[in-house]
């Protein structure tokens, strides 16, 4: 099992349980001289629900690692292997995007199907996906598409 590791970066300390970013330890900027002046974060999405992210502020660097390391184990408790997938999943996409746009290159419409989005794209009767928002490939699948209507 991988152990939380701390990576210092901008003001603050970037989490990690192996690959995955898990939380936040940074000193806080800008807030009133009364207040908390080090809050914690912790929690990674996809591969969670919203509610089960926890934050808080503290006084101190020590209490601040004390709390998340606390709320970690909580957090940790009720993760998967799938969880983590998640993330690293969306990670790796997020990486591959960046690199087709610092190429210059758009990415591939998403798939048609389920769990797909769909709105831009539609699957003809003839079989081929085509993009909605294009005027000739509306009216080259029109006939398609009306033949079909009519039949239902």
């Amino acid at each position: 099992m991988p152990e939380l590791t701390r990576r210092h970066r901008h003001n603050c300390w970037h989490i990690y349980y192996g690959d995955v970013h898990v939380g936040t330890i940074a000193e806080r900027v800008g807030n009133p001289h009364d207040t908390d002046p080090w809050e914690w974060s912790c929690g990674f999405y996809p591969g969670s629900h919203p509610g089960e992210h926890r934050s808080n502020t503290i006084a101190t660097f020590e209490e601040a690692r004390a709390d998340f390391e606390r709320a970690w184990l909580v957090f940790l408790s009720d993760r998967t292997d799938t969880d983590f997938q998640a993330w690293r999943g969306e990670r790796d996409w997020t990486e591959r995007k960046y690199a087709l746009w610092d190429a210059g290159k758009r990415l591939e419409p998403p798939s048609y199907g389920p769990g797909k989005s769909c709105s831009r794209f539609m699957k003809c009767p003839c079989g081929e996906v085509f993009d909605m928002r294009g005027p000739d490939a509306v009216l080259m699948h029109v006939p398609h598409i009306t033949v079909i209507s009519n039949a239902l």
